[in-house]
């Protein structure tokens, strides 16, 4: 049995959960520090993350760590903030009128939001894929994985036809389009452009991987098949994952971080936040009495 089965297994089976059903101890004592173990373990950190749009602030005073060659899911309920967090640290939320951010995000001990960082570097190292597919629709399937790798100054043709093949390879989607590879993007299927967009994020080898709410507008066999890819994608690149699907972010994630109006109210291995969280708001959440 695969290891999403696996995983799935242990929690509950219906909409947000049924409860606390296990009682599987964490060998951290204080899941809030469970990421920040050692400077090699952890790839990103944000420390002490405001978040406006204009006066309002929307996000308080976050301070996470995500490690490195792991999945990190961010759950909570509509509006509080989960994406306006993700897209911060790639530094896609100042493109927003109106968006700014106080503190710091680090990738490898750097500042990100440093005087002499430069945004679209920044956008090559931490990639991201949105929640709606968006492949380029003029753009062939082709033209679609290697357009940011081009934009790199890549123009060999042989070096674009290998970094298609190994990123199509990677988002497991190179078997069913190697053919067609001139048709257009948009041609695919939903769970297929999606993959599709997933290929063109690795194509510039990011070091980082954001994902919003990647399967919200797919089928349940699209999203199984984006669940594998994210667990053999791990291997290769640190992932970040929004989603509003509990079953998910248990599948998926090796530790989760809990958001509520706009406050990161618990963080920890995914196993451990799920069965035995240390707040009363977590466990309402994860049990479906709200959200």
């Amino acid at each position: 049995m695969n290891e999403a089965k696996e995983r799935l297994d242990a929690f509950p089976a219906k909409g947000h959960g049924d409860g606390v059903v296990m009682n599987l101890q964490s060998n951290t004592d204080d899941p809030s520090q469970t990421a920040v173990q050692s400077p090699d373990e952890t790839r990103i950190v944000a420390e002490k993350l405001n978040i406006f749009y204009g006066d309002t602030r929307v996000v308080h005073g976050v301070s996470l760590a995500i490690r490195t060659h792991k999945v990190t899911a961010i759950i909570g309920p509509s509006g509080c903030g989960k994406s306006t967090f993700i897209r911060c640290l790639n530094r896609m939320h100042e493109v927003t009128p109106g968006g700014r951010v106080e503190g710091r995000v680090l990738l490898d001990g750097e500042d990100l939001y440093g005087p002499n960082m430069d945004p679209v570097q920044v956008r090559r190292r931490i990639g991201m894929v949105f929640q709606k597919p968006n492949p380029f629709p003029t753009m062939t399937i082709r033209d679609n994985v290697v357009a940011g790798f081009k934009l790199n100054g890549h123009s060999s043709p042989k070096i674009l036809e290998e970094k298609v093949e190994k990123s199509l390879k990677m988002a497991a989607l190179w078997d069913e389009v190697k053919d067609k590879l001139q048709r257009p993007g948009i041609d695919l299927s939903g769970g297929q452009q999606q993959r599709l967009c997933i290929a063109r994020a690795l194509a510039v080898d990011p070091e980082v991987l954001l994902m919003d709410e990647p399967c919200s507008a797919l089928d349940p066999i699209a999203t199984a098949k984006i669940e594998e890819l994210i667990h053999e994608l791990k291997e290769s690149v640190t992932i970040a994952i929004v989603t509003h699907n509990m079953q998910q972010a248990a599948r998926v994630s090796d530790y989760t971080a809990f958001f509520y109006l706009g406050e990161l109210i618990e963080f920890g291995e995914t196993v451990k936040l799920f069965t035995t969280p240390e707040k009363r708001q977590t466990e309402d959440y994860i049990t479906g009495r709200f959200g």
